[in-house]
């Protein structure tokens, strides 16, 4: 029997708002309920960093949970964001998490699917494409493992833009992303007949999209606003909304 997959995005844990947070923790915690697969694309986390010997502590009850979804038989795969990109060995090792690096192809609810977050792709955002292959480079990583971790988080409090930049749901800025993958989406979907489905992120804005009979754009949404995931299976996508149980 095909399993579906769950998809998620953009819960921006450690700076969403204490109720967004604890409605993602409730989620996570009935995904065993849902599937045995959980795609995550991207900004689970609003900072994540791995060093050798420390992991931060503000994040450990949402560690917790994954960990408990992976002993429970659910497959975790994770996508970086532009916040959270930096996984690595205790994700993969301790928790269980296969750590993807996106853009990827591949299987998600059964289909042959491009996944990326959509942070610097579709256009726009020239600055940061350039700020991105810096601050994703070895020596990036290694000057910033320097920093004692009280001090990273406190230097990423003050550059992260989550609150004032997606603060509200009608916020123009996350419409022009939302815009610019959608086209992205559709020019991939057309010129690939090997493609199913499309899946990103990033823009905080739910979305799916039939572009040609069978073949689907999906933006799971965010957890700030939203609170919507989706499941994805040969038999169809469904984007929904989480309410409270």
């Amino acid at each position: 029997m095909e399993t579906s997959s769950i998809v998620i995005s953009d819960a921006h844990l450690g700076a969403a708002p204490a109720q967004s947070e604890a409605a993602v923790m409730e989620f996570l915690a009935g995904v065993p309920d849902i599937g045995r697969d959980l795609l995550i694309n991207g900004d689970l986390f609003d900072f994540w960093f791995e060093y050798d010997t420390v992991i931060l502590s503000r994040h450990f009850p949402v560690l917790r949970v994954l960990a408990d979804l992976v002993d429970a038989g659910v497959r975790i795969r994770m996508l970086g964001g532009n916040h959270d990109s930096w996984g690595g060995r205790f994700l993969t090792e301790e928790i269980g998490i296969e750590v993807l690096e996106g853009p990827v192809r591949t299987e998600v609810g059964g289909l042959r699917a491009y996944v990326a977050h959509g942070d610097g792709l579709g256009g726009g955002d020239w600055g940061y494409r350039a700020l991105k292959k810096v601050i994703r480079g070895k020596p990036a990583r290694v000057l910033f493992r320097q920093l004692h971790p009280d001090w990273s988080a406190r230097l990423i409090g003050l550059v992260s833009r989550t609150e004032s930049r997606h603060g509200k749901p009608d916020d123009p800025g996350s419409d022009r992303r939302s815009a610019r993958l959608r086209a992205l989406a559709v020019e991939l979907l057309t010129s690939d007949p090997d493609l199913d489905l499309v899946v990103f992120g990033h823009c905080h804005r739910p979305e799916l999209l039939e572009v040609e009979p069978g073949r689907f754009y999906l933006n799971a949404g965010d957890w700030l606003h939203h609170c919507t995931w989706a499941e994805v299976s040969r038999d169809g996508i469904e984007l929904n909304r989480w309410s409270p149980r």
